[in-house]
């Protein structure tokens, strides 16, 4: 595998206005063939980042590396699409497009066969004449998609780009742009965005950045490894925006970060050896005595004993579906929804919990990047003896039982293979 190259770092970068500070000790480094996104509330200062990552503005402390050297001044390897259109209304669109090249000192000849070529990229052939006021929104902004890449910048900013957009235009731009950039039609190297919607982040990049406000930091660094193309209404893409929601309400990292291969299995606790299906009963008996309730009674009123209950008990924490207080279990909401629901729902609650577990989420996703979605059961085994010894095999086994009750993947016992659930 070939070494990656870092096109941008970020150390200990601050920024302040008078009194007030925007930004304190970013650090940061996006890599050639990523497609990033920052996401975070309000005031979190993610727009203020994008143009100190450019050069349109300055930190007030900390260093901005463009491959290893400061940045001084504007970047003139980067390139920014602004929410708003930012279009010359007096010029038409090829000469919008052209304007970004005349500053590049470019021959009329050379930009008029660059900016005609880069408004095909993106769909405008035949609108080169017409004016800003002419065009629809997302017509518009396809314009300052090409204005930006006319330059070929390998860093392609984004600052939310959809956001001014009509419901049905964002989505389509969404997806060209992404065309565009998975199929490699344009020559930028690395793509990062600022949004505050969650569901597009997950839709589209490689990597999230989770910022904090008061001041503005980074809170939390997830990798997204959901292969393209994604469906907003798949798991574990679901997972992973519950899973952003919950780093950016919480100002913290997501409740336990998915490993994005075996590397990270260490970070993961052992799975309780329990059949998903006994998480009802419990719930069920919690519900019925209140939602709180000691934990010897409502082993009495399962009829089980505390050795055969506490990893029962170990399941519902690990699921969010209860709570541990002095002694006492106590039922989150979830865990009445569950107890409350019919199989079907159970078992739709019970994926998206399962799937926030680094193993599951980990084998759901291996398989899910695999061509047949179809892996030996060896390969897991080998991943997972490093972090689990001897209990690898064991842990298997229960993820895969985990995996078969919530209908996310089961095992071919025939074929020794594991794969997804249609």
């Amino acid at each position: 595998m070939e070494p990656k190259t870092a096109l941008l770092r970020l150390q200990k970068v601050s920024k302040t206005y008078g009194r007030f500070t925007a930004l304190n000790d970013i650090d940061l480094v996006i890599e050639a063939g990523e497609f990033v996104c920052l996401v975070g509330p309000s005031g979190c200062g993610k727009s203020t980042l994008l143009r100190i990552i450019t050069g349109l503005a300055h930190p007030s402390s900390g260093l901005v590396l463009y491959r290893d050297t400061p940045l001084t001044g504007v970047n003139p390897c980067s390139t920014i699409v602004f929410q708003t259109f930012a279009l010359f209304p007096w010029l038409t669109v090829q000469e919008n497009v052209e304007v970004a090249l005349q500053a590049r000192g470019l021959a009329p000849a050379e930009q008029r066969v660059r900016s005609e070529r880069l408004l095909g990229v993106v769909g405008l052939d035949g609108f080169e004449s017409a004016y800003p006021r002419e065009l629809s929104g997302g017509m518009r902004q396809k314009v300052g998609f090409a204005r930006a890449m006319a330059t070929e910048p390998e860093l392609l900013c984004l600052d939310e780009p959809f956001s001014a957009l009509d419901v049905l235009s964002a989505e389509t731009l969404r997806g060209e742009l992404l065309e565009l950039w998975l199929e490699r039609k344009i020559p930028t190297q690395a793509i990062l965005m600022v949004t505050h919607n969650i569901e597009e982040a997950v839709l589209m990049a490689d990597r999230i950045i989770v910022m904090g406000k008061d001041p503005g930091h980074i809170t939390a660094d997830l990798p997204i490894t959901l292969r393209h193309p994604r469906a907003r209404k798949d798991t574990a893409l679901i997972a992973h925006v519950d899973n952003i929601y919950a780093a950016i309400s919480s100002g913290r990292g997501g409740e336990e970060p998915a490993p994005i291969d075996g590397t990270r299995l260490a970070q993961a606790r052992a799975l309780p050896g329990v059949p998903l299906m006994r998480i009802g009963g419990l719930t069920e008996a919690a519900a019925a005595l209140g939602g709180r309730c000691e934990l010897p009674r409502l082993a009495d009123e399962i009829g089980i004993g505390l050795d055969e209950f506490l990893p029962i008990v170990e399941a519902s924490e690990r699921l969010g579906l209860a709570r541990l207080e002095q002694g006492d279990l106590v039922l989150t909401p979830q865990g009445h929804t569950y107890a409350e629901a019919s199989i079907p729902a159970r078992i739709e609650l019970l994926a998206g919990r399962i799937l926030r577990i680094p193993l599951i989420r980990w084998i759901y996703e291996s398989l899910q990047n695999d061509d047949n979605q179809r892996i030996d059961r060896g390969y897991f085994i080998d991943m997972m003896r490093r972090d689990f010894g001897h209990k690898a095999e064991e842990q298997l086994e229960i993820a895969i039982a985990w995996g078969r009750f919530a209908e996310l993947f089961t095992y071919d016992a025939d074929t020794r293979e594991l794969y997804l659930v249609d």
